[in-house]
């Protein structure tokens, strides 16, 4: 893998950040292969691909800005394939008035395709407490 290479999948994934702060759901949507396998937090437990509509409605759950960071990031990537990984902070104010401060992990698989980099397969995820609660360890931070 080239500095080059790295450099702009970091740019990629800056872009997504970015992209989710300003609420910019044909930025997010621009990030993506045409057909991308997704893995959220939420439900289902895979989303088909993400129009602008679903995130402009997801978006709207939010009373003011949202705030993402992208923590540790690991690129790999060889040839036109790339992959990455590291831990995700989203924290805003959600329109019923909770506040949210959430650390998850992302993966996400790459192409290089003729537009430049593009996200293929995204995973977030969080561990779950093994206690028998099977409560979703949210509270857990690096």
């Amino acid at each position: 893998m080239t500095d080059t290479t790295e450099a702009r999948i970091h740019a990629l994934v800056e872009e997504h950040a970015a992209a989710l702060r300003r609420k910019d759901a044909r930025g997010v949507v621009a990030c993506h292969a045409a057909d991308p396998v997704l893995f959220s937090l939420a439900p289902p437990l895979r989303v088909g691909q993400p129009g602008p509509e679903g995130l402009d409605a997801w978006f709207a759950t939010w009373d003011g800005p949202i705030g993402y960071e992208v923590h540790d990031l690991r690129i790999a990537a060889d040839g036109d394939v790339g992959f990455c990984h590291g831990f995700a902070r989203m924290t805003g104010t959600k329109t019923d008035g909770v506040k949210v401060d959430l650390w998850f992990r992302i993966t996400l698989g790459l192409r290089r395709t003729e537009e430049g980099w593009l996200i293929v397969h995204e995973h977030e995820s969080v561990p779950f407490y093994m206690d028998g609660s099977l409560r979703a360890a949210v509270d857990l931070k690096p």
